[in-house]
């Protein structure tokens, strides 16, 4: 594990199945049908299914294959956020959650352009794959337990009408035509929680 690994690690502390859980029932319960949070609560989800392809991938054509479909969708829901929630954040008196986003989505796409250079179904390969997820996981945590529900509590329906139509358009110029299906949301549990986790 490299010295960034395990300083990710130190500071991604990971919460248990049943605060996932509650975390993001408190988000899907905030959300509109179609809105920026629907939106971002669908991306994660997909972002869950993404991961869980490469982890499962069988040979090294498939585990690639399965990284560039992360990549894209982890890519485009980076950029949406950051072009357009985070600075909604920021707006709304959270700079400091603005902020923590904006760094833990670059130390991830850091991390993601390392996974490219190594052997898809090499141990080290599987290893950093789970420390991306585990930090995603942990990021998407926060966003869903706290950072938007103060968003979505503060933001008046104005911003938030513009929130939802300018976060779309940023996810559809990246992604386009790319992302993935996924069930529906109220079924879905996180990808990786062991039952006692």
């Amino acid at each position: 594990m490299s010295l960034f690994d395990k300083a990710v690690a130190a500071v991604t502390p990971h919460e248990n199945q049943e605060r996932r859980a509650e975390a993001r029932a408190k988000a899907n319960a905030a959300a509109e049908s179609g809105d920026w949070l629907s939106q971002i609560l669908d991306h994660h989800l997909q972002l869950e299914d993404a991961f869980a392809a490469v982890k499962s991938a069988a040979d090294p054509a498939s585990r690639t294959t399965a990284l560039k479909k992360l990549g894209v969708l982890l890519t485009g829901h980076a950029i949406a956020e950051e072009a357009v929630v985070y600075p909604g954040l920021a707006q709304a008196g959270e700079k400091g959650h603005a902020e923590m986003g904006y760094t833990e989505q670059m130390a991830v796409k850091m991390q993601m352009a390392e996974l490219e250079g190594m052997s898809p179904m090499s141990h080290e390969f599987a290893s950093k794959l789970e420390h991306i997820r585990a930090a995603v996981a942990h990021h998407m945590f926060e966003e869903e337990g706290r950072w938007f529900l103060e968003l979505k509590r503060k933001a008046p329906a104005d911003v938030q009408a513009r929130l939802t139509q300018r976060y779309q358009a940023e996810f559809d110029r990246y992604v386009g035509d790319q992302a993935m299906s996924r069930a529906p949301r109220e079924t879905r549990s996180w990808l990786g929680d062991q039952p006692n986790a």
